[in-house]
């Protein structure tokens, strides 16, 4: 099987022209990006007056052996502790999901809420939902927690707290009613502290956040304590696998390079979740290379290709 035609766009970035399929990689890579077309009928064109873009149209029998033949050619160069991150539109991931379970042990869905509203769709319900297949040989695979910024409104109502070190919020350290937590009391200077329903956290866990005046006092007699919660060492909530907070081209300041194009911001993401500095990614379908981009950004090796020839010099100009 010959190798695709190669453009070194920079040393950690090499661009394949050709079919995926007859990609020959000789090193596994950590994380792949597989932007399939969505088997949406449609044609797409970049605009009116250029028609850089793809067809898009299949019987579901071609679709679904042009998915499983990709995936199965992809499966085999990931690493075992890497992520095969598919992308799809919500309307069409059935057959892309089922061919997903049948190849890998641990399929989940990200959810890609990627524009506000339709507001020019009248006669159906307005699609805004991608699906991002997040995909895993084994259960511990390599992963970096990152962050979504915080809800504006939950900024503004919940850390209205001061003390000497900074605006807090206030986290619980009592147990629920309907269940019993640990059974101890604390004393704070003369005020005694033993909830009915048990505390969250073990006693010396609870007295080590008291001497280090980590924990709210209230001023009623039967008030539960607090412990706060800072702002400044809350950045960002952990990252959902709802992804609300990233928008798409058409509604942000990007230039749309390509028909389907993705913001740089969503691959960035999935890079960051999924690798660590100078891993490789892997986009068998780059079109304007908007995972390069990131991965530039991020400092990880990037191995592209496309099957078009006019996305060379898109990616050059982009990159360099």
């Amino acid at each position: 099987m010959e190798s695709n035609n190669l453009h070194q766009i920079t040393d950690n970035i090499e661009l394949y022209i050709g079919n995926a399929l007859n990609m020959n990689i000789e090193k596994k890579v950590n994380m792949i990006y597989f932007d399939p077309p969505f088997n949406s009928n449609r044609d797409y064109k970049l605009n009116s007056t250029n028609s850089l873009g793809f067809s898009d149209k299949w019987t579901d029998k071609e679709y679904e052996e042009f998915i499983s033949t990709n995936i199965d050619k992809l499966y085999d160069i990931l690493e075992k502790d890497g992520t095969l991150f598919f992308h799809i539109s919500s309307s069409c991931m059935y057959i892309p999901e089922r061919i997903l379970r049948n190849k890998f042990k641990f399929v989940e869905p990200i959810f890609w809420k990627k524009c506000r509203s339709k507001n020019n769709v009248k006669k159906k319900l307005g699609s805004v939902m991608d699906i991002i297949w997040k995909c895993n040989k084994i259960s511990k695979s390599k992963f970096n927690l990152v962050t979504q910024a915080k809800d504006k409104k939950y900024l503004e109502n919940s850390f209205k707290n001061k003390d000497d070190v900074g605006n807090y919020a206030m986290g619980h350290l009592v147990t629920e009613k309907t269940k019993k937590g640990y059974m101890y009391e604390v004393d704070i200077g003369d005020r005694k502290f033993n909830p009915p329903s048990g505390w969250r956290i073990k006693e010396e866990v609870l007295k080590d956040l008291i001497q280090k005046n980590r924990v709210h006092l209230p001023k009623k007699k039967n008030a539960n304590l607090y412990k706060k919660i800072y702002l400044h060492e809350n950045p960002g909530k952990p990252c959902t696998d709802l992804w609300d907070d990233i928008h798409s081209i058409s509604q942000g300041s990007e230039i749309r390079k390509y028909p389907t194009a993705k913001p740089v911001k969503l691959l960035e993401r999935l890079i960051k979740i999924s690798t660590n500095e100078n891993d490789c990614v892997y986009d068998p379908m780059c079109g304007s290379g908007t995972t390069a981009d990131a991965c530039h950004r991020l400092n990880r090796r990037c191995i592209l290709n496309d099957s078009n020839e006019d996305v060379v010099s898109i990616i050059e100009n982009r990159i360099n």
